[in-house]
């Protein structure tokens, strides 16, 4: 199975690229992983929310193949611990799916087109992180679940 985070918009802080890097070199010794970053929209001051939302809902449908398991980074998603995401992964390995993309959406969130094609939804946090933290952070959190798969002494409980 490969894992792919698919955000838009790049990461522009070099200590959060710097952390991001980290993580997603240690991933490569567990599952191939991707992080794919989808251009800003240029030109957004003239264009509602709405607006905003569809174009970058076009950007990442065009990015999502058919047999694609899409879960969406949302402030409406379950949440999950930490060993629960890692049994989440093993159960998508376990049932055979080829390529889980998490999405990252823009300050505005998600078109209803990209939400009626998820396939999920989960949320870091009830709090709110800005999109580049959060890239770190789940890039992290994959990161401990591939360790909890393994039995690694990474995560405490």
């Amino acid at each position: 199975m490969k894992i792919e985070l698919l955000t838009v918009g790049k990461t522009t802080d070099a200590y959060l690229l710097s952390g991001i890097e980290v993580y997603v070199n240690r991933l490569k010794h567990y599952v191939p992983f991707q992080l794919t970053e989808l251009k800003d929209l240029k030109n957004t001051r003239t264009l509602t929310e709405e607006q905003v939302k569809e174009k970058e809902g076009a950007l990442i449908m065009k990015h999502v193949a058919n047999g694609d398991w899409v879960i969406l980074l949302d402030e409406k998603g379950k949440q999950p611990t930490s060993v629960r995401f890692s049994e989440q992964l093993s159960g998508y390995m376990l049932r055979g799916l080829k390529k889980v993309i998490f999405v990252i959406g823009g300050p505005y969130g998600f078109s209803q087109e990209v939400y009626e094609r998820a396939n999920e939804k989960i949320s870091l946090s009830k709090m709110t992180f800005s999109h580049q933290m959060v890239r770190l952070f789940f890039v992290e959190q994959v990161y401990r679940a591939m360790t909890i798969r393994k039995g690694e002494p990474y995560h405490h409980e």
